[in-house]
């Protein structure tokens, strides 16, 4: 049995660590809006700003360091590499931003299940955007 579960983690050992590291992103932000908000009382909308920063920040390393393993450290790279992920992140942010809009204004549903169905999408935005993009493995990797 334990051989089994280790084949399958390792069959889908991607998949599984971004979602385990997006769990920990979501936490970053949370826990640095909290703070910075709740505990610094400094503007909601600059705590929030700044945690979507640093959840972006952590996401990037871990994204690149253990989900999709990309190992090149040459600074051009990284700041290429860096930049085209931020990028992402803020036009999934502006989709999701969007898809809210439309679903609450114009639709008229629940602001939970449009989260929900607005957040579904942006993950797996992030998820093709950073696989087939930004952390692409050369083809001698593959």
């Amino acid at each position: 049995m334990f051989d089994s579960l280790k084949a399958l983690f390792f069959k889908y050992k991607e998949l599984i660590l971004y979602v385990f590291f997006g769990g920990l992103t979501t936490l970053v932000n949370f826990v640095s809006y909290a703070l910075l908000a709740n505990a610094l009382h400094v503007d909601p909308m600059i705590s929030n700003a700044v945690a979507w920063f640093l959840s972006v920040l952590f996401a990037y390393i871990t994204n690149k360091i253990y989900v999709f393993e990309s190992k090149e450290m040459r600074l051009p790279f990284l700041l290429r590499e860096m930049g085209a992920f931020f990028a992402c992140r803020l036009a999934s942010g502006v989709m999701d931003m969007g898809m809210m809009y439309v679903m609450l204004y114009w639709f008229h549903w629940n602001d939970l299940v449009s989260k929900i169905i607005a957040n579904v999408f942006v993950i797996i935005v992030n998820y093709v955007f950073s696989k087939l993009w930004i952390f692409k493995k050369p083809k001698t990797e593959k």
